[in-house]
């Protein structure tokens, strides 16, 4: 069994299992055969945990399954790729492909969107703007000024949406999280925070596609 360690200033060893991935977290000194054997003694609590995330993350395509996308529930019907207020039109065959190809193009006109307004506003600059799979991080900024955003962002409502905009224009001028890196941030958006934490409940987007 695959799984990654985590060694701290801890006395005790525990087993946690996110995104289907398994993490043990361990003291500093302790031995490497010992980890291996509390693994092995809870394989059977580690492989329910792993298939129920898996389960969890499964997408429905059938006609009637509900999907989310720019923050609203959408029912999926048969026909061509479109989306309206309630509804998000699939084609019978491929859909997989086809939701992701229109994610990709509602992320990247919204993102474009929202990058060139808060741009023009708050004066930053940036080279272009890509759409991504990214699955680990929903944006990123390079030091050339080139920002990403997943595409998997686009199941996301306006105001997150928004959120990782500011997010990334702001890393144009801080590559980090300093202080003042936070400062520009608030500047902007004074509730970043619970934005930011708000983010956190689409999580799943980032693997069911």
């Amino acid at each position: 069994m695959e799984y990654s360690v985590v060694r701290s200033n801890r006395r005790t060893v525990s087993i946690a299992v996110k995104g289907g991935k398994v993490v043990v977290y361990a003291p500093l000194a302790y031995p490497q055969d010992k980890i291996d054997a509390f693994v092995i003694k809870h394989r059977v609590w580690i492989a329910r945990r792993v298939k129920e995330q898996a389960e969890a993350f499964a997408p429905d395509f059938a006609d009637g399954s509900v999907m989310i996308l720019l923050g609203k529930e959408r029912i999926i019907r048969t026909g061509r790729t479109a989306l309206t207020e309630s509804e998000v039109f699939l084609p019978a065959e491929g859909r997989e492909e086809a939701l992701t190809r229109l994610m990709r193009k509602l992320a990247r006109e919204r993102m474009t969107r929202l990058i060139a307004e808060i741009a023009a506003v708050y004066k930053f600059h940036y080279e272009k703007l890509t759409i991504t799979s990214a699955r680990t991080r929903w944006g990123s900024c390079n030091t050339r000024g080139t920002i990403a955003f997943s595409f998997r962002s686009a199941v996301l409502p306006d105001g997150l949406a928004a959120y990782l905009a500011v997010h990334e224009l702001c890393h144009t001028r801080h590559m980090d999280h300093s202080k003042a890196f936070w400062e520009e941030v608030s500047r902007i958006l004074p509730d970043y925070r619970e934005r930011r934490k708000a983010l956190k409940g689409y999580s799943w987007a980032m693997k069911c596609l």
